[in-house]
């Protein structure tokens, strides 16, 4: 091998393949290597742990401002509205249901089964209820964590050489592609998952040092850890179970660095004994997660809407094929560059690839050309592992004692500059190292002019890049350009990290760990739900960041000037800035749904304006907001949530018509959408159209729920349809029908769904029936299920007046009082019972505290001017008349009842006033005329009473 001096005290190789170690478990029964001590060099250790503590730093300050976010997008259904969150629901349930909620053997379940991560999210719950801030900040956690465990990977598959590890820990914690899994709160499932797919990797490495020595029973604590770890990655994503597949692909191509076509071999010959121990427990391990796995799915996968993934519902064969094989050439340009990055990639975000001639296709090609190019490369370097296996066996059958003069003849090899052709056929007895290893320059040239070895006296030499056993058993490590590093042996056991001798054995690990993770969501087995979803990238992205940390390193070797390697160090630092302020930009987005949907329209304009929209009716900006929703139909008329969306906005405002029509359009799109049918029943019964309410609450409270996502949501609005449907009987005075209706919906109603409301509209509909007892039991049934029922605290309370158990009515409005002292609606019916109960001067202190809580609302107000007017206390009376004037200024009964009170505080212009425009809206209203005609009297008797004084 052509040897390059670099900078002082420094030797650098370049890669050669054929100068690779054979399996460990050789056809030639080599003894086993002893245990090496004292191995871990001081400097290399501090090293490695100086990297993981830097990249770990790193990855805190990039994504501390997510921890000031709210929760956005999917956030929502997978925590707010996830009843697997709440306390009163069982933890077993966490493991019947899905990622969202939804019982697994639902039709129209996800079929996400994720029990470690929803159980995070319930454990974030109880410690801060839905404060975001906990669950950012577990988020943010778990992700320095997995960027500390995959550096110290990374110093592990690169012998602690500073320059590889760093570049592929840094990249990893600063890669914008990240942003979605770790700001993003649902994002924890992916994150979680590659933390128990590293610690599983790990752990499987620490098993197969173990299994190397002799009579070790430790190594199985390693592989059931291991393998634990893999069933946890899965259960907390469900492409965790790749990691077996990870291990399968390290056993044998870097561990045992087995041959293609020995493959066949394996199940056979009894040097592959061990081989065969670890393969057996990794495929057990996989068939028992896989069935598993599909027997929670039912056999079956989940069905999803046609915009979800529209190429799988494409009846064109050619572009079903063409885009499924250029989506993951998409994702890995999102790795490479990530300069565009969306909350949803689903819809027409990326254009189905209808023919060959799309340009696109172009791309889709050289991505797999370079990827079979790697493979390519990486079969013929297991050939040549083959044949130098061979060539050592042969060599070793033919020479004697090997371990009795092995040093001595090593060392006179290298003496003659013959080291790049020497090699030991055990990689237990000697290693070859990838990396910039050297001895003191100057004693390593003293070695090549004197020709002498340096292992007298049974020491251990180590001369470029060689480590020779000494007599003792004994290993020790050279100064490297670095520092005294560990490239060498664990104190324990033979090292794994020596596995990784050259460039073949890193770029196999970096494509498993890039390709198997991606598997299940190129469509290849089933299809999926999402297009492009940037958060399944989490975990494949590390083979991509070993894989450039390997060119890097590569590239850095190859330099023979100080100045040009620190040019590459600085490109590279460059490249990791960018990636770093990029993943800030985004972080940013994320602090909040209107900067998520807003940097999304570049991308994916329908469903980010729809989103957009609803963000800008929650806050009242009512002309901006329809403005979005129809800019997203305008893109995309079909979308039955953006119609349904705009229908409510349009019913908030008054218009019914229209928006009677956009709900009518939303169930031509979608005509199991429930929550249309509801607001369509809504919308026609405020219209007066009660026929034809009742028709569409009946349709809707019998639309089933088979195949639909969110089947809770449905369930719960089949009942409200007949809740409303009873309510509209109750309000017609059919109050035997409405209750019919209602027991029909306790009869049907999920157990999730909330039953308060519904018991309390059952029990005012006996009471209008005179049905005391049945009012009563169902009041009770409502404050059982909900203590802190307002409604029904108050109308079990009037029950009881008109029962006249004024005590206990009494105490159940202060019950009220106390369990929402500023809800006015308290105080309002409190002041009712008070004054039906003569204490008219209490009644109008709770209507006067109403009213402040409440000031703009109509019947308050005028409640309290009527009961300060009843208490005696005019002037004030006075006051909320007018108050209530200001709010209804065409309401005949606030002039009407204002022009009186003025009339009796001797105010009487005013009074005449507020008589005339009382007169104005209700002309023959015969109180206000005969008030009216009283008032003129009286103001003419006083012109007389004044005249005659004058006379006098």
């Amino acid at each position: 091998m052509r040897v390059l001096i670099g900078g002082r005290g420094s030797v650098h190789r370049k890669w050669k393949q054929a100068n690779c170690m054979p399996s460990r478990n050789s056809r030639i029964g080599w003894r086993r290597m002893p245990p090496c001590h004292n191995l871990s060099g001081q400097g290399s250790t501090s090293m490695e742990y100086g990297a993981t503590a830097l990249v770990s730093g790193v990855t805190w300050l990039l994504y501390w401002t997510t921890l000031q976010a709210n929760f956005a997008y999917d956030d929502s259904r997978a925590i707010k509205t996830n009843q697997d969150l709440l306390p009163t629901t069982p933890l077993t349930t966490l493991f019947k249901n899905d990622f969202w909620g939804t019982p697994l053997t639902h039709s129209g379940s996800h079929k996400s089964y994720r029990p470690l991560c929803v159980l995070t999210f319930r454990l974030n719950h109880w410690l801060g209820g839905f404060d975001p801030w906990g669950y950012h900040f577990t988020n943010v956690l778990l992700h320095s964590l997995v960027s500390a465990t995959f550096t110290k990977l990374a110093a592990l598959v690169f012998l602690k050489n500073p320059v590889p590890t760093l570049v592929a820990g840094l990249l990893f914690a600063a890669h914008p592609i990240h942003t979605e899994a770790v700001a993003g709160i649902v994002g924890r499932a992916d994150v979680g998952a590659c933390l128990f797919f590293l610690l599983c990797i790990m752990l499987y490495i620490k098993y197969c040092d173990y299994r190397n020595m002799e009579q070790c029973s430790r190594r199985w604590i390693y592989l059931y850890a291991a393998l634990s770890c893999a069933a946890c990655s899965m259960l907390t994503k469900e492409h965790g179970v790749t990691v077996l597949g990870v291990c399968v692909i390290y056993e044998l191509f870097v561990c045992h660095r087995i041959a293609l076509k020995e493959l066949i071999n394996v199940p056979f010959k009894k040097q592959y004994q061990s081989l065969r121990e670890g393969l057996l427990h990794l495929s057990g391990a996989g068939i028992a997660l896989l069935g598993l796995r599909f027997h929670l799915m039912g056999s079956k996968p989940p069905d999803f809407a046609p915009a979800d993934n529209p190429a799988a519902d494409s009846d064109s064969i050619v572009t079903r094929t063409l885009t499924f094989f250029y989506l993951p050439a998409f994702n890995f340009w999102l790795m490479l560059c990530p300069r565009w990055l969306s909350f949803d990639w689903s819809m027409e975000a990326i254009p189905l690839l209808t023919s060959i001639l799309d340009a696109r296709n172009i791309f889709t090609i050289a991505f797999y050309g370079g990827i079979f190019t790697f493979l390519y490369w990486l079969v013929k370097s297991y050939n040549r592992r083959c044949i130098y296996n061979s060539a050592f066996c042969l060599s070793a059958s033919n020479g004697g004692n090997y371990h009795s003069n092995h040093a001595s003849s090593h060392s006179a090899a290298y003496a003659n500059g013959n080291a790049a052709g020497q090699w030991c056929p055990c990689s237990n007895i000697t290693q070859k190292f990838s990396f910039s290893l050297s001895s003191n320059h100057n004693h390593h040239n003293k070695s090549r002019k004197t020709g002498q070895s340096h292992s007298a006296n049974n020491h251990s030499s180590h001369t470029n890049g060689y480590r020779i056993l000494n007599g003792n058993g004994h290993c020790h490590a050279a100064n490297g350009i670095f520092g005294h590093q560990d490239y060498g042996f664990a104190s324990h056991a033979a090292s794994t990290r020596l596995a990784f001798t050259g460039p073949a054995d890193i770029v196999t690990l970096a494509l498993a760990l890039l390709i198997l993770p991606f598997i299940p969501a190129t469509n290849l087995f089933f299809y999926v739900g999402f297009v492009v979803a940037e958060r399944v990238l989490y975990i494949p992205s590390m083979g991509f960041c070993l894989l450039v940390a390997l060119g890097v390193d590569h590239l850095y070797r190859r330099q023979e000037t100080s100045f040009r390697k620190r040019l590459v160090l600085a490109t590279v630092s460059l490249l990791l800035v960018v990636m770093s302020v990029r993943t800030v930009i985004r972080n940013k987005d994320w602090l909040n749904e209107e900067n998520l949907y807003r940097s999304g329209i570049p991308v994916n304009p329908p469903k980010a304006y729809g989103n957009l929209a609803n963000i800008l009716s929650g806050r009242g900006e009512k002309e901006e907001a329809e403005w979005a929703y129809k800019k997203a139909l305008s893109y995309r008329s079909n979308m039955a949530d953006v119609r349904y969306n705009l229908g409510i906005l349009l019913q908030e405002q008054g218009r019914y018509e229209e928006a009677l029509y956009s709900y009518k359009l939303a169930i031509q799109f979608r005509p199991r959408l429930a929550m249309a049918h509801l607001n369509m029943g809504l919308v026609l019964g405020i219209m007066g159209r009660k026929e034809e309410a009742a028709e569409v609450y009946r349709h809707c409270a019998e639309l089933d729920s088979a195949g639909l996502k969110d089947p809770k949501m449905h369930e719960s609005t089949r009942i409200s349809a007949l809740f409303n449907l009873g309510r509209l009987y109750a309000d017609e005075g059919k109050y035997e029908e409405a209750v019919q209706v209602y027991h029909e919906a306790v009869k049907k109603m999920p157990e999730h769904y909330q039953p308060q409301s519904l018991y309390n509209m059952m029990g005012e509909a006996y009471f209008k029936m005179g049905s005391f007892v049945d009012a009563e039991h169902w009041y009770r049934e409502a404050l059982r299920v909900k203590p802190d029922h307002i409604p029904a605290h108050l109308t079990y309370a009037k029950l009881l007046s008109k029962w006249e158990r004024l005590e206990e009515a009494e105490q159940w409005f202060l019950k009220a009082k106390f369990i929402a002292p500023n809800d006015s609606s308290v105080y309002q019916h409190y002041g009712q019972f008070l004054s039906e109960c003569d204490r008219h001067n209490e009644a109008a202190d709770v209507y006067v505290r109403a009213a402040e809580l409440a000031s703009d609302e109509y019947e308050i107000v005028f409640n309290a001017a009527n009961t300060l007017r009843q208490a005696g206390r005019n002037a004030e009376a006075e006051t909320y008349y007018k108050i209530a004037v200001k709010l209804r200024p065409y309401e005949v009964t606030s002039h009407m009842n204002l022009g009186a009170m003025l009339h009796v505080n001797g105010k009487l212009q005013e009074a005449e006033a507020s008589y005339l425009e009382a007169l104005k809206l209700r002309p023959d209203d015969p109180i206000t005329q005969n008030n009216l005609q009283k008032l003129r009297n009286l103001i003419t008797q006083r012109k007389l009473r004044e005249n005659a004084k004058n006379r006098s």
